[in-house]
């Protein structure tokens, strides 16, 4: 149990799970590339003692590995996850009471404790520009914070117990922000931050923003949790730390005794200004778009503060660990929310929420000889409208039959699928609809579409296990290249028109349908390099549904409208990029020279093997 982020890593250090890094790196580019580096290679928690421009050290990789991250709350991981399964089953508690005792003495934890005469963090007031001001990729618009604790409070309820703490991020210089006055609090649709600002901005009022950076490892994981409205992070924050969160007020202003930083201000009604671009966890730049700014008043930090950051890019990332965690500790919660639903899993290397694979029931129709979704249709309805799921553009579902079933066997479980499908009856799509803020496959800001892939009953067709010759013969599409069974990536050129390509993708069809069916290859993706695409699994999860947006992008071999239900005989996914979409990140050449000193010889991380 930490009582400060310095205990953390000293702990780690003696347990061989942190690098000290001595030579004075700076935070434009250099320690992103160095951390993406030793996140890749497995490698420990890294703490950058001489940072460039600011008199503050700095912290990353802290939960780079599953492994660590479970040290870090080796001490707690277990009784919060009964806690947590206590309110998702109250039930439980009756079947094992001697084991509920202990989670309730644990949970006494979860109170936040206010009032506390001792206040590390304030030990001195200092300004944005005095803080590690990290620049990540090569085109961000300036500095960011990526682990960010962003308190806010109902303005129609105040207190602490009606709080949302969230990770949005915070951009700190750049673009017209007023540098020390103004910082850019960049939050997506379903977050608790914009309910509580609709709130202030209905009473006329600005929206009091507290933000903490660092403290205990518990309380940026906190930050993360998918809590239900109403139900404060800093309850979990408590738990996971063994130790109650404590707070007191300032001006109006909450602020963390633990953390490392704070820094306050307000967000006022319809105040905005560019905030961007910004490389983010689907492997692609968000661009610069309005979004809230805030009004800073006071940035606090306490002695010998610790700045704690991450680096996002195309996943895995560090930031993947925060999702196996959450899984791990919520556990059945989704089958809780959704009856009927067994399974579901936000795939990471497709960028997260671009991809879901569920697995539910099938007990409608028992008594019908025929099987084929019908209660997987109103369960895909439910998953696609419950919380941050309902972000998501690609959903594939099934139900277990004669075998059981795993949504993380991914080849497999796509497999599955479609051997089963019957294309003309079973896709299933949402038109002008919310789909991930960071996804600009689709048509808009926040817009784009939806399918679902629906699959259920017995085998339908044997799939290819290598290109079929029809493929090859085919005018216009080149390199085909088996991806794994029933999927064929092949190239067409280079993507010009939304009219273009339906043209193209005519013409592709009418040939394979004139040369005869490819019953055994249901799925075809179009994309700009096969060879990469086909390369490996994670290839082709993050360039086919992060490249797509499925009413825009989605062909069939044969397919046509009845009823308003689409059908094909195989479908064609477009995924090569468009110019409407955000560009990939890139590093920079340079900056991977200078850094490769630090690997070197005589450099503090010439003991990581890269």
């Amino acid at each position: 149990m930490y009582r400060s982020m310095e205990e953390c890593l000293m702990d780690l250090e003696k347990r061989g799970h942190l690098i000290r890094i001595r030579e004075e790196v700076d935070p434009h580019l250099e320690m992103a590339s160095i951390h993406l580096r030793v996140y890749e290679a497995g490698g420990p928690a890294l703490l950058f003692e001489r940072v460039k421009g600011s008199k503050f050290r700095a912290v990353s990789n802290l939960f780079g590995t599953i492994e660590r991250s479970k040290f870090i709350f080796r001490n707690t991981w277990d009784v919060t996850q009964r806690i947590i399964a206590l309110r998702n089953n109250p039930l439980s508690a009756l079947k094992h009471p001697l084991q509920s005792v202990g989670t309730g003495l644990a949970a006494l934890t979860a109170l936040p404790m206010k009032g506390m005469s001792s206040r590390p963090v304030a030990a001195q007031e200092i300004a944005i520009s005095d803080l590690p001001l990290i620049k990540h990729w090569p085109m961000d618009g300036g500095a960011f914070v990526t682990l960010p604790q962003v308190y806010t409070e109902d303005p129609d309820k105040p207190g602490i117990m009606n709080s949302n703490l969230g990770m949005y991020r915070v951009q700190l210089s750049g673009n017209s922000y007023e540098q020390d006055r103004e910082v850019g609090v960049h939050y997506q649709i379903h977050r608790g931050i914009g309910i509580h600002q609709t709130k202030a901005t209905k009473r006329g009022e600005p929206l009091k923003v507290s933000i903490f950076v660092g403290g205990p490892p518990s309380h940026t994981l906190a930050a993360v949790m998918p809590l239900p409205e109403g139900l404060s992070e800093l309850t979990v924050a408590g738990m996971l730390g063994g130790r109650r969160f404590r707070y007191s007020y300032e001006d109006g202003f909450c602020i963390s005794h633990d953390a490392d930083f704070v820094i306050t201000g307000e967000i006022y009604p319809e105040d905005t200004k560019p905030e961007g671009p910004f490389g983010d966890h689907l492997g692609y730049y968000s661009l610069v778009h309005p979004f809230p700014v805030m009004k800073v008043r006071k940035v606090y930090a306490r002695e010998h503060a610790i700045w704690p950051f991450t680096v996002v890019g195309r996943p895995p990332q560090e930031d993947t660990a925060f999702g196996e965690l959450i899984h791990e500790l919520t556990g059945d919660a989704i089958k809780q929310e959704i009856p009927g639903v067994k399974e579901v899993h936000a795939v990471d290397a497709a960028g997260v929420h671009p991809l879901l694979f569920a697995i539910g029931s099938e007990r409608y129709t028992p008594y019908q000889q025929v099987k084929q979704p019908a209660e997987l249709l109103t369960l895909a309805n439910r998953i696609l409208g419950t919380g941050q799921l309902s972000l998501a553009k690609y959903l594939f579902i099934t139900a277990e039959d004669r075998q059981p079933l795993d949504t993380h066997e991914i080849e497999q479980f796509l497999m599955y699928i479609l051997e089963r499908i019957d294309l003309k009856r079973d896709i299933h799509f949402q038109t002008n609809t919310t789909i991930d803020t960071l996804d600009y496959s689709g048509t808009g800001l926040n817009t784009g579409s939806k399918v679902v892939f629906a699959a259920y009953g017995d085998v339908k067709r044997k799939l290819c296990r290598e290109v079929p010759e029809l493929l090859k013969n085919i005018r216009g599409l080149d390199n085909p290249r088996l991806v794994f069974p029933g999927v064929v990536a092949v190239e067409a050129g280079t993507f010009e028109s939304y009219e273009q390509a339906a043209g193209q993708m005519k013409e592709i069809s009418d040939a394979i349908r004139e040369q005869g069916t490819i019953e055994s290859c249901p799925m075809l993706v179009v994309c700009d390099d096969s060879f990469f695409l086909s390369e490996s699994l994670s290839n082709f999860l993050w360039v086919t549904f992060t490249r797509s947006n499925p009413s825009h992008d989605i062909y069939g071999v044969n397919s046509y409208v009845e009823h308003k239900h689409w059908s094909c005989d195989n479908v064609i996914i477009d995924a090569r990029s468009k110019p409407h979409q955000a560009p990939p990140l890139l590093h920079d050449p340079e900056v991977e020279k200078r850094v490769d000193e630090l690997f070197a010889r005589n450099g503090s991380l010439s003991s990581i093997r890269l």
